[in-house]
């Protein structure tokens, strides 16, 4: 890529989420390898959840336009592109309401659903009230049962339940953070990741996680998980799993960059579980390993969505002055 022209580059971390040390980490990679190539970098640590700190936080430093690093709430839930809209301000990634959708579990399910995507048996809690394993089962009618905060990443609030007497700690848990949960059945098979970047789908990944379940320590601790990319599985199947992926990017409306996760049964079905739309960016993260195996370096990546996030702002007619 020649051009350079990208101005003053604020990368958005931290944040008030669960996700926090994981975004600082993203964050970071992410400014190192922008300033390496002599890119003026502006590192913001967003540490309020007040919006307008945020905002005074944000017009502290000039800005041509906004690398989210941001996981979790603030970051994917369309409330920082929400701010940056409403401060002019050009953003890599999904917008507001594709980042809404895409972070509520919830709403990506049902979307899918009605597009007649291959997801997993659900039952939906939106109330935050108890609910009893029989009443999760009587929807499901198999087990294990896995139960997700639906508004969660990293694999926090998830639990896999496989007996009765699981249930209920697994159930508090997720709904410590927040009313809604969603209990799906668990896809008995392989699991895989799909990016999609700039609507190219990417290598796919393989996940195999040392112990039973893809958890917060087995994505974020070396050596917990093998990932295998190119994914060795027959072409065919490839070729299926990006279909589903890039049909799940383009019906929640993603743009920029997204991973989608999904599981592959015993018949080599396919099951979409979700759509993360702020990938992480850290040194064992999936997207940009499946970037690398696509012939795209770390930086090349973080420059590419820059330039469609500026690219964006000309097509709807915005002009950027500083």
């Amino acid at each position: 890529m020649n051009e350079r022209k990208l101005g003053n580059i604020g990368v958005l971390m931290g944040g008030y989420s669960s996700e926090r040390e994981i975004s600082l980490r993203s964050g970071q990679a992410v400014a190192d390898a922008l300033s390496l190539e002599g890119h003026r970098v502006v590192l913001l640590d967003i540490t309020t959840d007040d919006p307008v700190k945020i905002i005074q936080q944000i017009q502290s430093v000039p800005l041509d336009v906004a690398f989210i690093a941001l996981h979790g709430r603030l970051g994917e839930d369309g409330v920082i592109q929400g701010i940056l809209e409403k401060l002019d301000i050009p953003y890599t990634g999904s917008g507001v309401g594709p980042s809404k959708m895409a972070f509520n579990k919830i709403l990506t399910q049902k979307a899918l659903q009605s597009a007649d995507l291959p997801v997993p048996a659900n039952y939906c809690i939106t109330d935050g009230k108890s609910v009893d394993f029989k009443a999760a089962w009587a929807h499901i009618k198999s087990t294990p049962l896995v139960v997700k905060a639906a508004c969660e990443g990293s694999s926090i609030g998830v639990h896999i339940v496989r007996h009765p007497s699981e249930w209920e700690p697994a159930f508090k848990n997720a709904l410590s953070y927040g009313p809604q949960i969603i209990v799906e059945q668990f896809i008995k098979g392989r699991e895989f990741t799909a990016g999609i970047f700039d609507h190219e789908a990417l290598p796919l990944v393989e996940i195999r996680p040392n112990a039973n379940f893809f958890s917060f320590t087995a994505k974020y601790q070396k050596g917990a998980t093998q990932y295998i990319c190119p994914a060795e599985i027959p072409e065919e199947l490839t070729a299926k799993i990006k279909e589903l992926s890039l049909r799940a990017y383009d019906i929640l409306g993603c743009e920029g960059f997204a991973r989608v996760d999904l599981r592959v049964d015993e018949h080599q079905q396919p099951f979409i579980l979700e759509v993360n739309t702020i990938p992480g960016f850290t040194g064992t993260s999936l997207f940009p390993k499946a970037a690398r195996e696509a012939g795209y370096s770390f930086v090349q990546v973080c420059e590419k969505l820059l330039y469609l996030a500026l690219k964006g702002t000309e097509s709807l007619g915005k002009k950027i002055q500083r």
